[in-house]
């Protein structure tokens, strides 16, 4: 994954997907894109009441400052990472570069991270927030590409330990083809198969068969619900088996359908300890 696009925000969740994504980038001397799309004037107003231009100014001048503080958060990370900035990557080492934009942050990063190898969000452990959902759930449908979504905390290590959470769907076979450099650098590979869990499809056992001929450490797995979700069986296995990864495809039921009965891509989204890559 040699190009890599992260939306950035001076909070420290951008700081940890930052690091994420360094994590990935050290094994390819990667370039990371730091992204910050400066949102448009939010105004407000009945008709026929007239908004003096020095407010719009104002308004305006204050989304600069914070642009320019994500900028000093972003480079000074770069910075305890030993990552160069500059606009192009070389090639030879890990290098990072900034852009800003303005715009709806899902509309600019859907359409922006079609450039990139990867997308890397970070997301808070307290809850969904509107925000980040939104973008990431952009750049899952509009971009093309995979993503990751990275944990507060960031792993030590990275794709040493992978769990693929195999539901036979076209969705899950494409993260597994995206992380197919990372699989086969990984020491263990599980792949995961929840009873009840499943469309139609190969199974588990095939799968890992399949990644062994192509040179992965690949075993499987079948889990059982016991009075829980597929999401949370999916969890609770990927803790016992001491992953460091997982592989999930995005949303195989329609976002609708996950937002009114739930599903197991947004339990994974709102509860996930550990980096997970996703593909739709």
């Amino acid at each position: 994954m040699s190009t890599i696009l992260v939306p950035f925000h001076d909070e420290e969740l951008s700081e940890a997907a930052l690091r994420m994504a360094h994590l990935l980038a050290k094994r390819e001397s990667s370039y990371i894109e730091g992204l910050f799309v400066m949102r448009p004037p939010q105004i407000f107003a009945s008709e026929g009441i007239a908004i003096p231009g020095g407010y719009i100014t104002e308004l305006a001048e204050e989304e600069k400052a914070v642009s320019e503080r994500a900028r000093q958060r972003f480079e000074a990370e770069c910075e305890a990472l030993d990552v160069r900035l500059e606009a192009q990557g070389s090639g030879t080492r890990v290098s990072a570069g900034w852009r800003e934009a303005e715009g709806l942050e899902p509309l600019i990063v859907g359409e922006h991270g079609r450039l990139f190898d990867l997308v890397v969000i970070g997301r808070t452990q307290q809850h969904v927030a509107a925000d980040w959902s939104a973008t990431c759930e952009a750049a899952l449908f509009d971009c093309g590409r995979p993503v990751i979504v990275a944990p507060a905390e960031v792993p030590s290590q990275l794709g040493r330990n992978v769990v693929i959470a195999w539901n036979c769907s076209t969705e899950t076979a494409r993260t597994v083809s995206h992380g197919a450099r990372i699989l086969r650098n990984a020491e263990q590979v599980t792949v995961l198969t929840v009873e009840g869990g499943t469309v139609p499809g190969p199974s588990g056992e095939e799968l890992a068969a399949n990644l062994r001929r192509n040179g992965v450490c690949a075993t499987a797995k079948t889990a059982v619900m016991d009075s829980r979700t597929v999401g949370e069986a999916i969890l609770a296995e990927t803790e016992a088996l001491g992953a460091d990864m997982l592989f999930k495809g995005a949303y195989t039921h329609t976002r609708l359908r996950q937002m009114i009965f739930g599903g197991a891509t947004r339990h994974i989204l709102s509860h996930a300890k550990l980096p997970v890559l996703m593909s739709h």
